[in-house]
């Protein structure tokens, strides 16, 4: 199968490696690159845990040692690696920013220090605001901004051939970015014929009725993976 796989560069590599060692066609089509802000002071408070959404995230606060001691919690397997990667006391909890909330709320307490949550400038949900609608202190730190494409480059140019078979998309944001760049390249109907395999349904449901749709089981790369290889079969 022909795939464009919409993860930032910095994902993507990885990605495309294992999928061409399944026998697939690839085509990296960042639809969001990620620009680090400078100069970000968090404050030196007595954390009790750090909150992670995003493996770029982890990736924008790596420079600073004197969090890595602190139990860092992450969303799922790509955040948890890039934390352990970096040296951090990290493990992966929920799946999404919903299911990290409901960890926190129900392992940790309040009373044992603020939560620091690292995140970009915009989010899937509002996990400050959850963590405080629970007593806890939570400091948002934001630290990166997720910059939109602003066209489709070659994954455009195979849709308008027929010769895209599957798009991945990993978030409702990049989501709605391909459907608006699809949709002002006047390409809806070459991406109705294309197989949209979904992180979630809530990813899914950013996307026409008329598209073809699959979300994974779950919120993760191997549940996506298996996503593309049922997809694969039942072509």
């Amino acid at each position: 199968m022909r795939i464009a796989v919409t993860r930032p560069a910095e994902d993507a590599g990885p990605l495309k490696a294992r999928l061409e060692a399944m026998g697939h066609c690839v085509i990296v089509t960042p639809l969001l690159t990620i620009r680090l802000r400078e100069n970000i002071a968090i404050p030196k408070l007595p954390w009790q845990a750090i909150a992670v959404t995003s493996a770029n995230g982890i990736r924008a606060v790596s420079a600073n040692a004197g969090l890595k001691t602190i139990r860092t919690l992450t969303v799922g397997p790509q955040s948890l690696k890039a934390a352990l990667a970096s040296g951090f006391r990290a493990e992966a909890h929920g799946g999404d920013v919903d299911g990290l909330a409901a960890f926190i709320r129900g392992n940790l307490d309040p009373a044992r220090g603020p939560v620091l949550y690292i995140s970009g400038a915009e989010t899937a949900g509002d996990l400050e605001a959850q963590l405080k609608a629970s007593g806890f202190g939570c400091y948002r730190a934001v630290l990166y901004d997720a910059i939109p494409a602003a066209m489709l480059g070659e994954a455009g140019e195979a849709l308008r051939n027929g010769t895209l078979d599957a798009v991945m998309l990993y978030s409702p944001r990049s989501a709605r970015i391909w459907r608006t760049l699809v949709e002002a390249a006047e390409l809806e109907d070459e991406a109705a014929a294309a197989l949209h395999l979904c992180l979630s349904r809530n990813v899914a449901a950013v996307l026409p009725e008329a598209w073809k749709t699959a979300a994974a089981a779950s919120p993760d790369e191997a549940a996506m993976l298996a996503l593309l290889e049922q997809s694969r079969r039942t072509r």
